[in-house]
């Protein structure tokens, strides 16, 4: 039945219809979201949205017609124009009147696999007709543009079924980790689908609507077809891989566009879902005119991508030579490698890809990586990769020559240093940076003793390994050296029982038994192992005034938490207004490349110059690794990752703590910027750790495709420090995961 809404509109379009173009007789509403009414030999087509393109359309159509393929024809309005300004339903609008094509749409018919073929072949023959409309006219996009599927995942949370949500939030993740740059671009439909595709005695009779119409790869296309045909199929992927071949049989697909096809598939389907369930929950009252993607989405959730991508691109002519055997890879590790080498997780991932906030494995599955502080700007990140390839061609040296590259990162980073940190040392990594930072503190105060926080990891060598209670006071560790000196970690939630002055005090009282031999006190602005603890405020400023009391240094360890990662600033030691005498860099600095740097005053570094043993690094401070390490710079300013690491710190710790309203396993949310730490507990009055939780709740995420890992001493806090270009979707998306998880295992 129409209702009185839709007969107003019908009747509108008849007045449009006959003063316009003469045309008589009653009207049939067409599917599909746009106003299409059908008389008996032409369409009426009225456009109300303000992103549409009449001219655009119509170069489209042309380019089609010009190539013979089937596609409506223009027809002009009395006074001889082809796109009239009109009014409908009270909003101004664009009339158009065309040809009436022959056949019925593809969503009425069976499809068999012959059908699919020339649905295939007509796809490919429509993008290369389209290629000779302008690039610079389709260059917009809209709602359904596939590239841009993930303005979408706000609209997760609306779905309802929490099944359907997830298999959304697995396939735009999916989307999200894929890499277009390498694809075919050109002119595109933009919404090859079964309505505008009008079959007639098996062959295509006609090509419709061409309001979606846009530059970008063309695979996008493909993937919207083969997204439209599951429909038919009862959702097998096997069943429309013959749309593929017929497709490739006319423009073949290279290996980057098989890669992407499936995930951009999934992600067409979730797309569908995503904005069906915006409307219904904000609009309740419009028509839904969507078809329904759920049980496609559904029957797909999970699905490794290769196996996808193996089963769509089967009647390929070329394919992509697949990764390395899992079990075989397991065998040659377990025969090769040492086995004090760990793997993460219960069953390990193999990884062969990264790609921004992602690593992806050998399936095609990408991995939100939620523990890797090393790929700080985001993994493979271009302009990195760029500086690195670039650099390595012309010269690769140590610093025994004069170059600039050494110079210039030695000037950027002591300009986001206070004064008096002005000297650089360049080395290999957090560990070397280090074992060099002892060595010269002990130059420049004639002493050996260190101290160290309880809890703290500061490198693999051998002297940051006994500087470490996080290793030796672990399995294989050899217990306290003489002259090393542990201070009670100021861990505030587990010790609130305590004041910051009772916390100083039980430093200090450390620090006055290491006596006139102690050097300096080696401090996480962070502490990382120790369980992702903020130093309580005035806590580090009193340490460090006893420290340097009794004649000692104060070493600032920024491997973990350096460069930004903290939000509200550069350095973690800046959030304490305390000035170092020796900070060390490590991890994130080359993005992945391995590179280290100590930074001092330039009256310690002349005081370890002057016991006249020269300090050289083979490949400490080489032109290849400063030219990563500037290029980090370079993203972290022009991409302000400092200040998205702060807002987006502050929206994953709000959506902590609220999880933590809801689950009383969650004993204490802590951390700042992007270096967070959720702490579980079995009941938040004894505190008793909840270790087990922990790790069913990592082990539980990775599946789903998030990567945690737990830390601290009690082995019960899930840190979270991820690469800075994490978007605030995939954090809403965590946010999800944990909830469920930790419902499903607390």
């Amino acid at each position: 039945m129409v209702s009185h809404a839709q007969s107003a509109v019908l009747e509108q379009a008849r007045a449009i219809a006959s003063t316009h173009w003469g045309i008589q007789g009653e009207p049939t509403r067409l599917g599909g979201e746009n106003l299409n009414v059908a008389f008996d030999t032409a369409v009426l087509k009225i456009t109300v949205e303000a992103q549409a393109d009449p001219e655009l359309e119509s170069a489209a159509m042309d380019a089609l017609a010009e190539a013979q393929l089937p596609v409506a024809i223009p027809l002009p309005s009395i006074t001889g124009e082809l796109c009239v300004p009109v009014e409908i339903d009270a909003r101004h609008a664009t009339a158009r009147m065309l040809t009436r094509m022959e056949g019925t749409p593809w969503r009425a018919q069976a499809c068999p696999a012959d059908a699919l073929e020339v649905i295939g072949r007509s796809l490919a023959n429509t993008h290369e007709a389209l290629q000779i409309v302008s690039l610079d006219a389709a260059r917009r996009t809209h709602a359904w543009d596939l590239a841009q599927a993930g303005q979408h995942r706000a609209s997760v949370g609306y779905i309802e079924c929490p099944d359907l949500r997830m298999a959304a939030d697995w396939a735009l993740q999916l989307h999200d980790a894929c890499d277009l740059s390498d694809c075919p671009r050109g002119v595109l439909h933009g919404d090859f689908n079964d309505e505008n595709v009008l079959l007639y005695e098996g062959e295509v009779s006609g090509i419709l609507d061409f309001g979606d119409v846009l530059e970008g790869p063309m695979v996008l296309d493909l993937a919207i077809a083969v997204a439209y045909a599951l429909q038919h199929v009862n959702h097998d992927l096997a069943q429309v891989a013959p749309l593929v071949a017929a497709y490739d049989a006319v423009r073949p697909l290279n290996a980057d566009e098989q890669q992407v096809l499936f995930p951009m598939v999934v992600a067409r389907l979730a797309t569908s879902v995503c904005i069906s369930a915006a409307r219904r929950a904000t609009m309740p009252d419009a028509p839904e005119s969507l078809q329904s993607m759920d049980g496609a989405l559904l029957a797909l959730h999970n699905s490794r991508p290769l196996w996808g991508e193996r089963v769509l691109c089967s009647g390929c002519r070329v394919h992509r030579r697949p990764a390395g055997d899992y079990d075989t890879l397991r065998q040659r590790r377990e025969s090769l490698l040492c086995d004090a080498l760990s793997l993460s997780y219960q069953d390990p991932v193999h990884m062969v890809r990264g790609r921004g906030a992602y690593l992806i494995d050998a399936d095609g599955h990408p991995y939100l990586d939620l523990v890797n502080n090393v790929c700080h700007v985001g993994h493979c990140h271009p302009h990195v990769a760029r500086a690195i390839a670039d650099q390595a061609r012309r010269l690769n040296t140590n610093t025994r020559y004069l170059h600039a590259g050494v110079l210039d990162l030695a000037a950027r980073l002591t300009a986001t240093m206070p004064e008096p940190l002005d000297t650089c040392i360049f080395v290999n990594s957090g560990s070397e940076a280090n074992e060099l930072a002892l060595r010269m503190v002990r130059a420049a105060t004639g002493r050996d003793a260190v101290a160290v926080v309880e809890g703290a990891y500061h490198g693999n060598t051998s002297n940051c390994i006994a500087m470490s209670p996080y290793k030796f006071d672990g399995p294989g560790g050899r217990g306290l050296a003489d002259w090393v000196h542990v201070l009670p970690m100021p861990d505030a939630y587990r010790r609130d029982d305590l004041s910051v002055q009772a916390m100083v005090g039980a430093s200090t009282a450390v620090l006055d038994a290491a006596g006139d031999a102690l050097s300096a006190c080696f401090i996480e602005s962070l502490l990382s192992c120790g369980g992702q603890i903020p130093l309580p405020e005035g806590w580090l400023a009193g340490v460090v005034d006893h420290v340097r009391s009794k004649g000692g240094l104060y070493v600032a360890d920024e491997v973990q938490v350096g460069f930004g990662r903290v939000g509200d600033a550069m350095w973690g030691f800046q959030l304490h207004d305390v000035v170092p005498d020796v900070v060390v860099l490590g991890k994130p600095m080359g993005n992945g490349h391995p590179i280290g740097a100590v930074v001092t005053t330039s009256a310690i570094a002349e005081a370890f110059a002057s016991t006249g043993m020269e300090f050289f690094s083979t490949f400490g401070g080489n032109p290849v690794s400063c030219a990563a390490a500037s290029a980090v710079l370079d993203v972290i300013e022009h991409e302000q990752l400092q200040a998205r690491a702060a807002a987006l710190g502050g929206h994953f710790r709000a959506g902590l703590e609220a999880l933590m309203s809801r689950h009383a396993c969650i004993g204490d949310v802590r951390g700042a910027g992007l270096f967070l730490g959720i702490e579980f507990v079995q009941d938040r009055s004894s505190k008793a750790p909840a270790a087990d939780l922990a790790s069913q709740i990592v082990n539980a995420l990775m599946p789903s495709g998030v990567l945690l890992s737990t830390d601290g001493p009690l082995h019960n806090v899930v840190k979270i420090k991820p690469p800075l270009v994490i978007t605030r979707d995939s954090i809403d998306m965590v946010l999800r995961l944990l909830d469920r998880a930790i419902s499903a295992h607390a």
